[in-house]
C-alpha cells in the first residue's frame, strides 16, 4: 500500500458513541468528512455492530464542506482539532463557527 503524508487538524475528541470509528471517545478513521454548505454534520459517521480494530490510528479531518465555517479554507479545515459529538438526531462538528 502506498502512502501519503499531509498536515491535517485532528479529530481530538468524539462523544458519538455508537460510531463504529468510535473506541474511548476517539474517532479512529483514517480521515472524515465534514458536512456541506448548510449542516456541519460529520459524513463519516455510521452506526455498526462493530467498533474499528484500528484503535492506534488517530482520525483527521480530510475535507470540510462546511463553507460558511470561519475555519474553512478552500474546502479543509484550517483550526488545529475538532470535537465531534451527537446533536439531537445527528452528529456533528462542534469546532464549528460561522463567518
Amino acid at each position: 500500500m502506498k502512502h501519503i503524508t499531509i498536515d491535517m487538524p485532528i479529530v481530538a475528541e468524539c462523544l458519538a458513541n455508537k460510531c463504529a470509528y468510535n473506541v474511548n471517545m476517539k474517532c479512529h478513521a483514517r480521515a472524515i468528512t465534514v458536512g456541506n454548505s448548510m449542516h456541519a454534520g460529520c459524513d463519516t459517521f455510521f452506526s455498526g455492530s462493530g467498533h474499528t480494530q484500528a484503535a492506534g490510528r488517530t482520525a483527521g479531518v480530510g475535507a470540510c464542506k462546511s463553507t460558511n465555517c470561519k475555519f474553512n479554507e478552500d474546502l479543509e479545515c484550517m483550526t488545529d482539532s475538532i470535537r465531534v459529538a451527537p446533536k439531537g438526531q445527528e452528529v456533528n462538528c462542534m469546532t464549528f463557527q460561522p463567518r
